[in-house]
């Protein structure tokens, strides 16, 4: 069983979320799962079994909290999941962690907290009401009301010169490059790096290659399954084969080939690892 739902915010948090997902998956078997870099960071509810980090020596798991928020990823993480996995996912926009909480996104790069540790006992409240929620409207509301409460007063703006590098490399999907970068923001490329790092997480180089690489995927997701890689790897900016693979792998742990064939996407940047003969 498996259930995916992507819903967008209110306009009031657009500038904030990108949007929620809601994942419903089960698993006899502990299953592999593997999240890799997408340009987001994100705050995660887990309503049923918990996810797990990793294993111990002697094969003990070692459960992440029922309410996590994770910084950017720059390249891959595995997580392991068993039994009945149900969880609502925000994702933020990719300088949300800084506008939100003031604090250099470049700090939680790579990094899981629990969410209390950021937000306050207040996002323990709020995962108390949201298990009393069955509804995903609910769940939203709950959600975009504690926003409303914690932004109330709060400004943590983000340096435009970081604001207007970000959204050009989206808009260039990746094919950007650095002295374009400083003649659009005015800043020197050093200046910039590590302006962008606090407010985003990555640097401008890395947010470009994360960024290009989900040109890629969209290519892949939607071409048929006889389409050459080699034209794939042409259309999304790369130079050639070789070095899409060797850009995928970094930022997935897989090669292409590996991508279609041994995982299942649960979400764009989530997927979850076939069994043996799946």
């Amino acid at each position: 069983m498996h259930r995916y739902m992507q819903v967008p915010p209110s306009i009031a948090l657009s500038g904030f979320i990108k949007h929620y997902l809601f994942l419903e998956t089960t698993t006899e078997a502990v299953k592999q799962l593997r999240l890799f870099a997408d340009g987001h960071t994100g705050w995660v509810f887990s309503f049923k079994d918990r996810l797990i980090r990793g294993f111990t020596a002697d094969d003990t798991p070692a459960y992440l909290p029922d309410s996590f928020v994770y910084g950017q990823v720059n390249a891959f993480r595995d997580l392991y999941g068993h039994g009945h996995i149900s969880l609502m996912i925000v994702v933020f926009h990719a300088h949300a962690v800084y506008s939100l909480l003031g604090i250099p996104s470049g700090e939680l790069k790579d990094d899981i907290l629990p969410t209390a540790e950021l937000f306050g006992t207040a996002a323990e409240t709020l995962y108390d009401r949201l298990l009393e929620q069955p509804g995903i409207s609910e769940k939203i509301q709950l959600v975009e009301d504690f926003f409303g409460t914690w932004l109330s007063g709060k400004s943590f703006p983000v340096q435009p010169p970081v604001i207007a590098a970000m959204r050009f490399i989206a808009a260039s999907k990746g094919l950007v490059t650095v002295q374009q970068l400083t003649q659009l923001t005015g800043c020197h490329e050093r200046k910039l790096e590590r302006a962008f790092t606090a407010g985003i997480g990555v640097s401008p180089k890395q947010f470009a290659g994360i960024v290009k690489l989900h040109v890629f995927l969209r290519c892949l997701k939607t071409s048929p399954s006889s389409t050459h890689l080699t034209s794939l790897a042409y259309d999304a900016g790369y130079a050639d084969q070789p070095h899409l693979i060797r850009e995928f792998k970094k930022y997935t742990g897989l090669t292409p080939s590996q991508y279609r064939h041994q995982v299942h996407p649960l979400a764009v940047n989530f997927l979850a690892f076939r069994s043996p003969g799946a």
